[in-house]
């Protein structure tokens, strides 16, 4: 194996997942991003973390990132003598944010990079989807995350996973709330029942539906297109903060959902009173948390490789 002469760097960005209906298959990329950097060394592991999850440095070959390079390295047949890892991260973890999607993203494609034209061979995109997501456990965060913009994720049959995706509205201006304590998403999921009763499930599809014409053509069906019978509301008693920001801004008209896992909110504003709207009442609210409110666009661009020089 021939490795890279010099560092590859990856720029991931932040996902929502779920977007209120489309559960485990519907993905948003945010522009909130970690820079990741990495190298071949003569040997050992080299780890350095900045920003958020800072602590997990001390992580060593159980660090996310480097665990999806070496599965990705694995794939490209080789692995090197040793890494250097530098993390610049803005996304915050276990916030519902995809910071574990992200993760294992920068990791693939930084394998591939660093394998030169053995990676690239190895691990075409659709290989890199399929390996993301059988570390994550769903595609629906890494999906957004490759490629950007508006994404739906499926699997069909046991290992093959795909993903559409669409240009969402070019005004739309997501707004995540986030609080102070974060959710485990292995917790969050513990709470869903095994079954949900069949008009939840035919309410959940006409949703979704909805949910597609709202973020692309039509966001008047923002309000009705976020609405979720299949998980939400079996997981509002693990995050009652959430769940009552979310009651307060829809009652308002503003459209919200759970972000992924939680305990963080989407809010998807129609109109710009909307959105100042969202920050006075994640203030204002009775809801037992402090929230930070993050304004954000759509990123459009997805996981790019970046010049070191300019990180």
């Amino acid at each position: 194996m021939r490795w890279l002469d010099g560092p590859a760097a990856v720029r991931v960005p932040a996902t929502s997942a779920n977007l209120g209906p489309g559960f485990d298959s519907f993905g948003l990329a945010l522009t909130l991003h970690d820079t990741v950097e990495a190298r071949v060394i003569a040997s050992g592991i080299q780890l350095d973390v900045i920003g958020m999850g800072s602590g997990t440095a001390q992580a060593g070959e159980q660090h996310l990132v480097l665990r999806a390079m070496r599965a990705g390295c694995d794939a490209a047949g080789a692995q090197p003598a040793g890494i250097a890892l530098s993390c610049r991260n803005a996304i915050p973890h276990g916030f519902g944010l995809g910071s574990s999607a992200a993760a294992i993203l920068a990791g693939l494609l930084l394998a591939r990079a660093l394998a030169s034209e053995e990676g690239a061979a190895a691990l075409p995109d659709a290989e890199v989807l399929t390996l993301a997501t059988e570390l994550e456990g769903h595609p629906d965060n890494v999906a957004a995350c490759m490629v950007g913009g508006l994404t739906v994720a499926w699997q069909s049959g046991s290992r093959s996973v795909s993903a559409a995706r669409m240009e969402p509205l070019a005004d739309l201006a997501p707004v995540v709330c986030v609080p102070t304590s974060p959710l485990a998403t292995e917790v969050a999921r513990k709470v869903l029942p095994a079954s949900v009763p069949h008009a939840d499930a035919a309410a959940n599809s006409a949703r979704t539906a909805l949910l597609i014409a709202g973020l692309t053509s039509q966001p008047e069906l923002l309000l009705a297109g976020t609405e979720d019978f299949l998980h939400q509301r079996y997981r509002a008693d693990s995050m009652p903060a959430t769940t009552a920001l979310i009651a307060e801004l829809r009652a308002a008209g503003i459209p919200a959902a759970v972000s992924g896992a939680g305990p963080s909110v989407l809010a998807l504003p129609v109109t710009s009173a909307q959105a100042e709207a969202v920050g006075v009442l994640a203030v204002g609210a009775d809801t037992g948390a402090d929230w930070q409110v993050l304004p954000l666009s759509v990123d459009t661009a997805g996981a790019q490789l970046v010049s070191p020089a300019d990180e």
